[in-house]
């Protein structure tokens, strides 16, 4: 069995491999659905949990569609625009439900895939937004190793074996994680209800 040390560094290891897909890697011209899967399966292979898992098909395609987080494809081919709205919605799922992305991504779907023209490109904007994940997973990391390093100093005269410490402080790890996963959910989840009660006349409307 692994000790509490060895996992940590493993979770910074995962940490450590992550990456996101290029703005410059996805294709300037559009693409056929096959294509679409394809690509995003090959440069977003590393953060699935399972190697049989699916990063996307096209039924999750036709299901982003009928839910409104992706726009209809043009004569059944994605544009680069729609690329990035699907890496987008490839991280929003894990968290949020279709209701809160669909009202998050309205205001950029209903821009940048209605033929206005706009002074800000959505390449710019996904550039823009992870370009700040760096900085992110440095804070991550080191929020991280404080949560290990207060777990770790939990149970100290419990008067317990040692393997029964080791999985109860592991256990405090695991819900201060979990913990601060259930707190931002609840921060994003507010602000999709704010911007959904800024719109009540597109409510009433869609009734």
């Amino acid at each position: 069995m692994k000790t509490n040390e060895e996992r940590l560094q493993d979770m910074l290891d995962c940490l450590g491999s992550l990456s996101h897909v290029k703005a410059r890697e996805i294709p300037d011209i559009d693409l056929y659905m096959d294509q679409v899967t394809t690509f995003m399966d090959e440069h977003l292979k590393d953060t699935r949990r399972h190697p049989e898992d699916k990063v996307l098909t096209k039924t999750m395609i036709n299901n982003y569609a009928k839910n409104n987080l992706l726009p209809p494809p043009v004569k059944k081919k994605y544009s680069k625009d729609h690329m990035l709205m699907l890496v987008f919605i490839y991280y929003f799922k894990n968290v949020l439900s279709f209701a809160d992305i669909e009202e998050i991504f309205r205001p950029i779907t209903s821009r940048h895939f209605s033929g206005r023209p706009s002074d800000v490109k959505l390449e710019d904007i996904y550039e823009e937004v992870f370009t700040l994940a760096a900085g992110q997973m440095d804070r991550l990391r080191e929020d991280l190793m404080q949560k290990y390093d207060k777990a770790q100093g939990t149970f100290g005269d419990s008067g317990l074996d040692g393997e029964e410490q080791e999985y109860l402080r592991l256990f405090v790890l695991i819900c201060e994680l979990s913990f601060d996963v259930y707190l931002k959910k609840q921060m994003i989840e507010l602000l999709a209800d704010q911007l959904r009660s800024e719109s009540p006349d597109r409510d009433r409307k869609k009734k």
